[in-house]
């Protein structure tokens, strides 16, 4: 990414905090789960037109240690991701986020778009801590997301899900 302004700094801060404040107005009511990752997806994808992949990978129920696409926006995802390969597999292991600046130096990065030159993944936790999934945004640019992106992706989950 470079050199970074101030002002851009602050001005990617602000439209998180835009974002979030807008999606948590739609959200007002819904319960639905599947509704609330869709509207999050769809929202974060208008919000930031230099995200490439937006989308949830949720932990699937039968298989514990496994991920199983859920609601996105970008091309074709990966169906399933084991935990601990590729950089969603990692975030839901630590149960960290994780910020790639280039993927092709990420070990086990798994290549679902070709395009894909940098990325960060957030867990999703219920209230009670419980993993549920992931949170994988890709870019074609490197080195396109910083701790602002982690920062104002964490607090748009903790609202929306409640971890």
């Amino acid at each position: 990414m470079g050199k970074v302004s101030l002002a851009e700094m602050a001005s990617k801060a602000q439209r998180y905090q835009d974002a979030g404040a807008e999606i948590a107005a739609v959200l007002e009511g819904e319960t639905n789960f599947t509704a609330r990752m869709a509207t999050v997806v769809a929202m974060l994808a208008a919000a930031f037109e230099e995200f490439l992949w937006t989308g949830f990978y949720l932990v699937d129920p039968a298989k514990k240690d496994e991920l199983v696409v859920g609601p996105y926006q970008g091309t074709l995802g990966c169906l399933r991701i084991a935990f601990g390969r590729g950089v969603c597999g990692a975030a839901a292991a630590e149960r960290r986020t994780l910020i790639v600046p280039d993927v092709e130096a990420f070990p086990g990065h798994i290549a679902c778009d070709a395009r894909s030159k940098s990325e960060i993944v957030a867990p999703v936790t219920d209230r009670n801590g419980v993993l549920l999934g992931v949170l994988d945004v890709d870019a074609e640019a490197l080195a396109a997301f910083d701790e602002i992106d982690a920062e104002g992706l964490e607090r748009i989950l903790r609202e929306t899900f409640g971890g």
